[in-house]
């Protein structure tokens, strides 16, 4: 059997044991003869050990004014910045380069389903995967601290976990794990500072999780949970103080009677509302002092679409599904919502990115927050106050026939509202369109990139059994089709204009597009796809450029980051989340396990090491 010792040293019981060197034990039951190696810590290994902690010690603390403003060089949360438009000002990795750029180093994470982005603050990489998260020099590859942590045994270590962001803030690193917790860890060493209980036993037997990545805004750490799908009154955002790990606040994401939205459930009690998952991190506008969050849907639409207690259905809207918050992160309370999808019953989520940007609107500059769902049309709404301002639709769905100019109020194909028991066909499939893998915003340009699945289904108001309503089981059906008149090709990029809302360029392929996209100042646009294909494209006319294989999927969010004066460009490729829908492709494989973090850059001289 293989045991750690103390994490530093390696010990084969019976044949192998480390000779006590700087505290170390060989603790040998009494008898037992074995082998013994002296740890070779040598003039080189101190040289080694005196470089990573160099690299370490030049970590400076991240302040609010530092998220706010991050070095170009930095990625400091899931879309870069708490603006959340997916975009870095580097430029040295260009459209007339990038046929350069190669493999510069990788990193073996512990298998999970990873769909992680890797931050980068002074050169140094932090990564999360299933129940290890580690610090990497950004410019070598060299681990310099890792965590792991224990889990029951049941969870397997975490293989089947997903977690998409982590945050960082002040001297320290915030981390989401699979059995509950939030864990506050220092940045330079890798100890743990705090550990919080956030899913209570209920809530975890429930199948709760913490898998969408949080941010951090006026010292408060902050996220959503997830997997609400039967739990009894939905689900929920949550603060914890960023130094003592002490909860701040919750906000419900299903609305309470009395609330505001919160007499918009058909008449049904708090009990038989469910949903409001929040799948992915929030936005933050330190000028207004607001976070944004996207509320996800109800799998129980029958609460809102069936007759209760002998009287018509009324109040039906299910906020806040479908919607995006406003929320003051120093008290939890609401600011505004705006709900996108009237009442929201096509699990068609509208929970991914709020982007913040400066689009004009009747030829006064807005600041808006835009934001799709898995139908791939995208709204703006004021960020300070949720008037609606425009939409954008990529052109893929058929459910919605028109847009209020005014409210953005939509309406619906009548051929697509849910009869109960009755088959509805239109596009795309709930799945999505889009999926949580995030879009890109070029704020200059004022150009949207989205990567898209081209497919459509059917769709059914299922008829549920007693002991399914009782269980609070959902009552939706799908089945996903090709698109209607496709020619077999599933994946496609667009890049759209905000100000005009036409299309400039798409690009298309068999493959789904499986990876959250990044922009780039260097005029790049880098996307992965199911067939383990990792793209750079011009992003101004949606021309290839560049393209290498990764060892499997990147289901994903990349990112770019300077180290040593170079530009770097990191994915991590797995086993993956679902959103490549691999039954539309059944020819593409993708390895099991084998999650890698691959890192590229272009050769500079002194690439090759010296013996």
């Amino acid at each position: 059997m293989l045991r750690n010792r103390d994490h530093r040293g390696w010990l084969f019981a019976g044949v192998l044991a480390v000779l006590p060197v700087a505290g170390y034990a060989a603790d040998a039951p009494a008898g037992e003869t074995r082998n013994v190696v002296r740890r070779n810590e040598d003039a080189l290994f101190a040289a080694a050990t005196a470089r990573k902690a160099a690299v370490l010690d030049r970590l400076t603390p991240v302040t609010e004014d530092t998220l706010k403003r991050p070095a170009d060089g930095d990625w400091l949360t899931w879309r870069r910045t708490p603006l959340s438009d997916g975009f870095s000002p580097l430029k040295q990795i260009t459209r007339a380069n990038v046929k350069g750029l190669g493999s510069a180093w990788s990193y073996a994470l512990a298998p999970s389903g990873n769909e992680i982005t890797p931050l980068v603050h002074d050169g140094v990489i932090f990564i999360q995967s299933a129940n290890t998260t580690v610090a990497l020099d950004g410019a070598t590859g060299d681990q310099l601290w890792q965590y792991v942590r224990q889990l029951p045994p049941a969870m397997n270590n975490g293989r089947t976990a997903i977690v998409r962001s982590i945050a960082i803030y002040g001297d320290r690193l915030y981390t989401p794990t699979p059995d509950g917790h939030l864990v506050a860890l220092d940045a330079k060493t890798g100890k743990v500072v705090w550990d919080k209980e956030v899913l209570k036993e209920p809530e975890r037997a429930a199948r709760l999780s913490l898998n969408g990545g949080p941010i951090v805004a006026k010292g408060k750490v902050i996220m959503g949970a997830t997997g609400c799908n039967s739990y009894k009154g939905g689900c929920f955002i949550f603060a914890l103080d960023a130094n003592t790990g002490e909860e701040a606040w919750r906000f419900n994401s299903i609305a309470r009677p009395g609330q505001v939205g919160g007499d918009s459930w058909n008449g049904a009690p708090v009990d038989e509302r469910y949903g409001g998952s929040v799948w992915t991190s929030g936005s933050y506008d330190p000028e207004l002092g607001l976070v944004y969050f996207g509320i996800g849907n109800t799998y129980t639409i029958s609460t809102l679409l069936a007759p209760r207690d002998g009287k018509p259905v009324a109040d039906n809207d299910g906020l806040y599904t479908g919607a995006t918050v406003a929320i003051d992160p120093e008290t939890g309370k609401l600011a505004w919502h705006y709900q996108h999808l009237t009442p929201e019953v096509w699990d068609l989520d509208w929970v991914y990115e709020q982007s913040l940007v400066t689009i004009p609107v009747k030829g006064k500059p807005t600041k808006l927050v835009v934001t799709g769902g898995k139908i791939a049309l995208f709204d703006g709404v004021d960020r300070a106050t949720g008037k609606y301002a425009l939409s954008v639709d990529a052109g893929l769905q058929t459910l919605v026939t028109g847009i209020d100019p005014v409210t953005g109020v939509k309406t619906i194909n009548p051929a697509a509202v849910p009869e109960r028991g009755v088959r509805k066909h239109f596009c795309p499939h709930s799945g999505g369109g889009r999926n949580w893998p995030a879009t890109s915003i070029d704020s200059a340009a004022k150009v949207l990139f989205v990567q898209m699945l081209e497919t459509c289904q059917d769709f059914t108001w299922r008829v549920r059994t007693p002991a399914e309503i009782a269980a609070g089981m959902g009552d939706m059906q799908w089945v996903q089709l090709p698109r209607d008149g496709g020619d077999g090709n599933f994946g496609r990029v667009q890049a759209i204009s905000l100000e005009t809302g036409k299309t400039l360029w798409t690009q298309r392929r068999r493959a789904a597009f499986a990876s959250s996209t990044l922009a780039t100042a260097g005029g790049l646009l880098f996307v992965g796809s199911r067939d383990r294909y990792f793209y750079a494209y011009d992003s101004a006319s949606g021309k290839p450029l560049w393209r290498t294989r990764l060892p499997a999927s990147p289901s994903a969010t990349p990112v770019t980051y300077s180290a040593g004066g170079d530009q770097y460009v990191a994915v991590v490729a797995g086993n993956g989340g679902p959103v490549a829908w691999p039954f539309v492709t059944p020819e593409i494989e993708n390895p099991i396990g084998g999650t890698t973090l691959t890192v590229f850059k272009l050769p500079t001289t002194g690439d090759v090491p010296a013996n």
